[in-house]
């Protein structure tokens, strides 16, 4: 497997793997499939993505968002991770969010930061494993499917 900058072209393959998360409803609030014309959307030149490929496919992304519009917020990103369902527990996450910290750092970048639902074992493993540390919890923080979900902040000073 290998990390690299994510490009347009890669949006199909991301909107698959986005979407399979937000059905497996393991990783997400949004219930709205999300169409590769939506993912395009998310490069703007300033926020880092890249992809991890395997056999010339891709397999996961990871991808960072404006956190909030105030500049003095500008060097601040949310960071979501996503594998495809058939590459997870094999490395894919742990490679595309370590090339996204290098990749964030190098865009100026000096903290991410992530909501992670409590019982997303493997993913705050994942984040842990590469120096997040978990801040808090909100409890109540959105609803899934009808029902009140909390999150665990997490954050990384790059």
């Amino acid at each position: 497997m290998t990390a690299r900058p994510a490009t347009p072209g890669d949006a199909p393959s991301m909107a698959r793997i986005y979407n399979e998360g937000i059905e497996d409803r393991v990783a997400t609030f949004e219930i709205r499939l999300r169409s590769a014309d939506e993912i395009c959307q998310w490069f703007d030149g300033v926020h880092p993505i890249v992809v991890v490929e395997e056999n010339c496919e891709v397999v996961a992304f990871a991808a960072t968002s404006q956190y909030r519009p105030r500049e003095c917020y500008a060097g601040i990103a949310e960071t979501s991770v996503y594998v495809a369902r058939e590459s997870r527990r094999r490395g894919a996450g742990s490679l595309a969010l370590e090339a996204l910290i290098r990749a964030a750092h190098q865009a100026g970048f000096w903290k991410l930061l992530s909501r992670v639902f409590p019982e997303n074992v493997a993913s705050r493993g994942l984040i842990r494993e590469l120096g997040f540390r978990e801040v808090g919890t909100y409890e109540k923080h959105g609803k899934l499917d009808g029902q009140w979900r909390d999150v665990v902040i997490v954050e990384l000073l790059i």
